[in-house]
C-alpha cells in the first residue's frame, strides 16, 4: 500500500469539499490558502469563473502594518479581506478552507472576517 503525503491528502480533502461548496455572484466562495510563508484570500464567483476581490500577506496594506503571516497577521488579513469584500458589495460568503483544518490561521481569518461584517 502506497503512502500518501500530507499535500496529497490536503488536495483530496479540498476536492471533496469543492464538490459541495460553490460560489455565486450574490454569495461568492471565500477561499483561503495558507502556505509556510504567505496567506492568500479570494472571493470567487464560480458561476462566471472570476475573482471578485482578493488580498494576501503580499499586499501593501498588510505590509504597511509590519505584520507577519502568523496568528496576529491572519486576524489582520481577515479584516482586510472583509474590507475588500465590502468594497465590491459582498456581505454573504461561502467559506472554503481548501482542505486545511479549521484551526489556527484559517480559523483566525474566518473569525476576523465575521467580526468585520461578513456573514458565512
Amino acid at each position: 500500500m502506497a503512502v500518501i503525503n500530507r499535500k496529497a491528502q490536503r488536495v483530496r480533502r479540498h476536492i471533496r469539499i469543492r464538490k459541495k461548496v460553490s460560489g455565486t455572484a450574490e454569495r461568492p466562495r471565500f477561499c483561503v490558502s495558507v502556505t509556510t510563508n504567505h496567506i492568500y484570500c479570494q472571493f470567487i464567483d464560480d458561476v462566471s469563473g472570476r475573482t471578485l476581490a482578493s488580498t494576501s500577506s503580499l499586499d501593501a496594506k498588510f505590509k504597511a502594518e509590519n505584520a507577519r503571516p502568523n496568528m496576529a497577521g491572519a486576524a489582520l488579513l481577515g479584516k482586510l479581506a472583509a474590507e475588500a469584500a465590502k468594497a465590491v458589495n459582498v456581505t454573504e460568503v461561502v467559506f472554503d478552507r481548501s482542505g486545511y483544518k479549521y484551526h489556527g490561521r484559517v480559523k483566525a481569518i474566518a473569525e476576523a472576517a465575521r467580526e468585520n461584517g461578513l456573514k458565512f
